[in-house]
């Protein structure tokens, strides 16, 4: 009995094992048209990738992305091949079972890592956009500061208090950024006071050709001054001019000189800038008189 129990184990395993040999035999052609379309494919793979790297450094200076979207065509083209290779040896529900699977992880990655894929689908479009590069001054999240890393997942910013920023390049992406490299050009807008009992256009003059006079001032059609309102203690004005930026010149100390030149220029031709005052005008209309005042507190 026992005997018999192995025989047929055995013949079972040798009709199993003639079974696919009898198969690999009817596939190999098949096989072998699939690893030559494979191998067709993974070198089809290289030459479309370096392509491609070729073309994207010219839309864009980044190398990472560059490299990034190259390596991403060149799996893709990959994977195409291999799809193929399996369709010729007649595993097409492999194939859709495989893609189902690809799918299903794919939106399970974007779900979990969706602020990284967030992050990084910014980072490769603003390297394709460029709107600033490395060296440029740009202001974006309540941070301004020098650019010094642009990588693809975040960009890195030294401020001028001397700190590294690492903002994440979604929110470099969706938020408003200001460059201020990009047209080579600063306006610098001061703003200072001025008696009520002195001339403005006198003022407005004076200030105009002062400010006109300092070498790093560009574009001197443009300087102006302008009244912008009547402040507590003095007519308020508005000093506007254009310098390099980033230039030789540090804003600072640029901002300092102009604040200086604008105090002497109204010191030298007697144009007040008052301090805080107070009036008290006791005959003002609907008011009560300075004597009524007095009388009253007589009696």
């Amino acid at each position: 009995m026992n005997n018999l129990s192995l025989e047929k184990f055995w013949q079972l395993i040798y009709e199993k094992m003639d079974s696919w040999a009898e198969l690999s035999i009817k596939n190999l052609p098949n096989l072998v048209v699939a690893i030559v379309i494979f191998v067709v494919f993974l070198f089809l793979s290289s030459m479309i990738a370096n392509w491609a790297l070729k073309l994207i450094k010219k839309v864009s200076h980044s190398t990472q992305v560059a490299g990034l979207l190259a390596a991403i065509i060149r799996l893709v083209v990959i994977a195409i091949g291999f799809f193929f290779a399996l369709d010729i040896m007649g595993l097409s529900g492999a194939v859709a079972s495989l893609l189902a699977g690809a799918g299903i992880i794919g939106l399970a990655i974007g779900f979990a890592f969706q602020d990284m894929t967030e992050n990084l689908i910014a980072g490769v479009v603003m390297g394709i956009r460029k709107p600033f590069k490395v060296g440029d001054i740009i202001e974006a999240d309540d941070t301004l500061g020098t650019v010094k890393q642009i990588n693809l997942r975040n960009t890195l910013i030294e401020t001028f208090y001397g700190q590294l920023c690492v903002i994440p390049n979604k929110i470099l992406f969706r938020n408003k950024l200001l460059n201020y490299s990009t047209l080579k050009k600063r306006r610098i807008e001061i703003p200072v006071g001025i008696s009520y009992a002195d001339d403005i256009n006198q003022a407005r003059e004076v200030i105009e050709q002062a400010i006109n006079n300092l070498g790093f001032v560009k574009h001197k059609e443009e300087t102006a001054v302008y009244a912008s309102g009547f402040g507590d203690s003095a007519i308020d004005l508005l000093v506007w001019f254009w310098i390099d930026y980033p230039g030789d010149g540090n804003f600072m100390d640029i901002r300092h000189q102009a604040i200086v030149t604008i105090n002497q220029t109204l010191n030298d031709n007697d144009i007040l800038i008052p301090f805080p005052i107070r009036t008290l005008d006791f005959n003002a209309k609907g008011g009560t008189t300075l004597q009524d005042v007095q009388s009253t507190g007589e009696q």
